[in-house]
């Protein structure tokens, strides 16, 4: 499941900031890898990823402060194994040693007394009224004498209960008393006399509820086709919503089989996890399709839909059958062949990297035009948002292309990460987010060798300096280990699914196999220990290098917690505990102006060491974290800062590709949180009119836009746009922009120069370029009198935004009328992000209000231009009043579905800036905060972070600019 969107998924945030248009600061998933002195001598290379699994995602309906008081000792269980399934669940109940014990319904997780072995689920859903009624028979093992049934049920009418034994007494077993316990979302059966442990049971169940609005559970959405208004109902269960759509045992430890069938009106038709093993008709035009029966999976991973979408197929090697399903005219048009192609052949891959077949007989990809996130890997049947999987080649960029890309390579990999082998508990959810975030860039380097992805892997981190998320939660923000190298790690993964698939896995399950791993290789390593100080503990470090003037050719090293607003530590002592230690493996280079040495390793264990390094003169600079290979900042004394500057300015090929962008990032980090003085990232990027690599280059940009952010409304900002624009402007007129063919279409230029370009191109309109400002102009004023686009897909972004930004209301009422009329996904998010940027304050609200009322618009698509218009200086103060004018509108509309509330909320508020914006921020949340609180926490403590970089940085940094040269 995507965390960025994040992001998140947040994974997706690398490809998401690349589509994102001049006004929409690219963000970036950032992830490292480290390297570990003793690995390196018996393994080469370890590779550390940072995963930030959206505390959202998880948060949803699930109180984890709450948990970490009643279920510490958290799961660690292999759903294969009873006695280590007994062992988690019993570690997390008191079955009658308390009064609590005697109403189990009031804690967070579910008594261990029983476990479900299979489902038959029966619904018959009406698309004319939204309604579904359906009937449950669950067939469970009693593992602990009891008298109770405890289970999940969220907003369904229960009609009728009825539970049996397996014994020969025949009829149904007395029920004493059953109710709903909402607070806990579950339904309680009281039994007259108990039930006994190793017997099997059933329980059935009729119920009946409506096919939500709200994106979550079995909701609805709709779509028009040829003028016709047609609907559609789809299930998003994870993480705590098969409630919403069966009585059931919703937590992932409880993996069961099911057999699923779907009644509906015959002009529709049904999917679910597996294939259809028969069908009939009735004589009142209903049909009714029997699934067969899954395997083993947990509850958040079934799914169904009835919609009325057509297909394309394909048909793997081994006999796979793969189907994209969708709108039919989006199907017609070949939007969903892309994404058909490159599955088909990411089965194959991972059925060879893993070396584990895929499980099941077919692979449902489907295109919905609502969703709460960017995709849902469900077993069998994936579901997306159609921004994510459906892509119109003629009007389409390469960044959107690599977006979806990226997108499909990280649900495929849930195939077997998360499907397969499902997390215990929420709180391991990275070890399916983590693999395939970072198998989106082996993936996609498989698939696309020459993007080269597996550079682009080696830079990207997710910074998260600001630590908001509760302390139970910690382990969500997390590395994982990979070896992917050596063939024993390889053999590791398989171990490690082949151990527990159709079951669950926690933590220390894979830190055994790969300290197994590494023991077969003669290698005594306790994994486990070494990252428990990654996993366990929030965030990450800043390791600081000097060099020790008492000590010939020695540096000291110090390392602590990073953070951007040190007065968090202050307010939240228990969130930033000082002794914060981690096992760092630290990678050095000693160099000079013509010269750097081979890189030495130096693993660190304490707060401060003293370590020798090569020769090293007055004019030698130190050089840490080689090729960013690890998960966290390095900061350096001034005088060194000065060598490495000088270094980029007289020859910065010395200095690899990514530690030049890896400086670049750093610098400007770490003096946004007060560690160095605001010049010294200034004057870094002076260098930038030499580099001819796209990775500095974009490193360069994320870090200037959110910078501009916090000055956009100063008094002086032109003293920054302008000195940007003297670091761009020289590389800008060098590379132009896309070059013409005779025949007047753009031609492709190779992958790394068509990207360097772009985001070039991108600064130099965003920062007042006057010749680009002129180009957009003209390109769009070509396109409105000739009615031809011949803007370049991959630049259609900045020239729509910079067109809207300074030509006429005309302009913008002719990019909404193309927004009306273009059945283009990709081409319509571009169009509407463009809107956006208008310098109209009437022409930004009316967007607001008709974007949250329009069908036209997705719900994800509201969201995003509430936040655009919030990155829009001039509409960031609007969009602001309008999110709490409007918040009951958009929580009611959103409200569970916290991924997008979260995203909403942050969005919003990240560039607030002033005190005034900060007490408002504070008193609304005294009045609307509501489930949302965790979202609000940080976006307080992202607004007081800003505001104190203006308190204490913003003269010194304009001070110097007032002083700066010219060239």
């Amino acid at each position: 499941m995507g965390i960025e969107d994040a992001s998140m998924r947040n994974g997706r945030a690398l490809s998401d900031q690349w589509a994102d248009s001049v006004v929409v600061r690219p963000r970036t998933t950032e992830q490292h890898i480290t390297v570990n002195k003793r690995l390196v001598l018996g393994f080469a290379i370890s590779i550390l990823t940072l995963i930030i699994v959206t505390a959202i995602a998880i948060t949803l309906s699930v109180s984890f402060e709450r948990c970490a008081a009643e279920s510490s000792g958290a799961l660690a269980a292999n759903g294969s194994s009873n006695s280590k399934w007994k062992q988690s669940r019993d570690a997390n109940i008191s079955h009658r040693d308390s009064e609590d014990g005697q109403q189990p319904w009031r804690h967070l997780r579910l008594p261990a007394t029983l476990r479900p072995r299979h489902y038959d689920l029966r619904l018959s859903v009406s698309m004319e009224n939204f309604t579904f009624s359906g009937e449950v028979h669950i067939e469970f093992e009693c593992v602990h004498s009891t008298k109770l049934i405890v289970l999940h049920t969220d907003r369904l009418e229960v009609d009728k209960v009825l539970v049996y034994s397996d014994s020969k007494k025949a009829g149904a077993m007395r029920i004493q008393r059953r109710f709903h316990y909402q607070p806990k979302q579950v339904f309680v059966i009281a039994l007259h006399r108990e039930m006994k442990p190793l017997r099997t049971y059933k329980i059935n169940i009729t119920f009946h509820a409506h096919i939500e609005h709200e994106l979550l559970g079995f909701f609805r959405s709709s779509y028009v086709l040829n003028g016709e208004r047609r609907f559609l109902a789809v299930t998003q269960f994870s993480p705590t919503h098969a409630r919403k759509a069966f009585p059931c045992f919703d937590e992932p430890i409880y993996k069961a089989t099911f057999r699923v069938s779907l009644k509906h009106e015959s002009s529709y038709q049904s999917l679910s996890n597996m294939p259809v093993e028969a069908s009939t008709s009735d004589e009142d035009g209903w049909v009714t399709n029997h699934f067969s029966r899954t395997p083993r999976m947990s509850t958040y991973y079934l799914a169904w839909a009835v919609c009325n979408f057509t297909y394309r197929e394909a048909v793997t090697d081994n006999g796979v059958v793969i189907r994209l399903y969708a709108r039919p005219d989006a199907i017609q048009s070949g939007s969903g062949d892309y994404a058909l192609h490159i599955t088909k052949r990411l089965l194959h891959f991972y059925q060879d990297y893993f070396k584990v077949k895929y499980s099941l007989p077919k692979l449902d990809l489907l295109a919905v035009p609502k969703h709460p996130y960017a995709a849902m890997e469900n077993w069998g049947l994936s579901v997306f948002v159609e921004q994510k999987i459906l892509l119109d080649p003629d009007v389409s960029s390469f960044s959107y292309q690599m977006e979806l890309t990226m997108v499909v390579v990280h649900e495929i990999c849930h195939q077997w990460f998360g499907d397969l082998v499902t997390p215990v508990w929420w709180e391991d959810v990275w070890l399916k987010e983590g693999f395939a975030h970072y198998f989106e860039y082996i993936g996609a380097d498989f698939l696309f060798p020459k993007w080269n992805m597996l550079e682009l892997r080696e830079l990207v981190m997710l910074l998260f300096g600001l630590i908001w998320i509760p302390k139970f939660t910690v382990s969500i923000q997390v590395q994982f280990i990979s070896l992917p190298i050596l063939i024993s790690v390889s053999v590791c993964l398989q171990d490690y699914l082949m151990t527990h698939m159709y079951g669950n896995a926690a933590r220390d399950d894979l830190w055994n196999k790969l300290s197994e791993a590494m023991q077969r290789e003669g290698k005594d390593i306790n994994i486990t220990q070494v990252m428990d100080r990654w996993t366990l503990q929030m965030g990450y470090p800043v390791v600081t290098i000097s060099k020790n003037d008492s000590l010939d050719n020695s540096v000291t090293i110090s390392q602590e917690h990073f953070v951007y607003d040190t007065d968090a530590k202050i307010q939240n002592p228990e969130l930033f505990n000082k002794s914060f230690q981690w096992q760092i493996p630290l990678t050095l280079a000693v160099g000079n102006s013509s010269h750097i040495s081979t890189e030495t390793i130096v693993w660190v264990s304490n707060k401060t060491e003293t370590h020798r390094v090569g020769h090293m003169g007055s004019e030698t600079w130190l050089l840490g974290n080689i090729n960013q290979t690890s998960y966290f900042r390095v900061n350096y004394d001034l005088h060194n800062w000065r060598l490495l500057i000088q270094q980029l300015m007289t020859n910065p090929t010395i200095i690899s590709v990514g530690n030049r962008a890896g400086l670049i990032d750093d610098v400007f980090n770490l003096a946004r949180a007060g560690y160095l003085p605001q010049n010294v990232p200034l004057q870094m990027i002076s260098y930038l009119s030499q580099e001819t690599e796209f990775l500095p280059w974009h490193a360069a940009s994320r870090a200037l836009y959110q910078l501009d952010k916090l000055l956009d409304r100063t008094e002086d900002h032109s003293l920054f746009s302008d000195y940007v624009l003297r670091q761009v402007e020289p590389k800008y007129h060098k590379l132009g922009w896309p070059a013409t063919s005779p025949e007047g279409s753009f031609m492709q230029a190779a992958y790394q120069t068509e990207e360097l370009q772009r985001e070039v191109m991108m600064l130099a309109c965003s920062f007042g370029n006057k010749h680009c400002h002129r180009q957009a102009v003209s390109l769009i004023s070509d396109w409105i009198s000739s009615n031809k686009n011949r803007i370049p897909p991959n630049v259609r972004d900045i020239v729509y935004c910079t067109g809207v930004s300074l030509m006429d209301e005309d302009v913008w009422e002719f990019i909404w009328m193309k927004f009306h009329s273009s059945t283009a996904i990709s081409e319509k998010k571009v169009l509407l992000e463009a809107l956006t940027c208008s310098d109209n304050i009437f022409l930004l609200n009316r967007l607001l209000n008709l974007s949250l009322t329009s069908d036209l618009v997705p719900d994800q698509e509201v969201i995003d231009v509430i936040i655009h218009v919030g990155r829009n200086p001039l509409g960031r103060h609007l969009a602001w009043r309008y999110f709490r004018e409007k918040w009951d509108i958009l929580n009611s509309r959103y409200g569970e579905a916290l991924f997008m509330n979260s995203k909403l909320i942050s969005g919003v508020t990240e560039f607030l800036n002033t005190e005034a914006e900060l007490n408002e921020l504070k008193e609304f949340i005294l009045t609307s905060g509501g489930e949302s609180a965790p979202a609000f926490a940080r976006a307080v403590e992202i607004v007081q972070a800003n505001v104190k970089w203006h308190i204490l940085f913003q003269q010194q940094f304009y001070r110097w600019l007032r002083k700066a040269p010219d060239g």
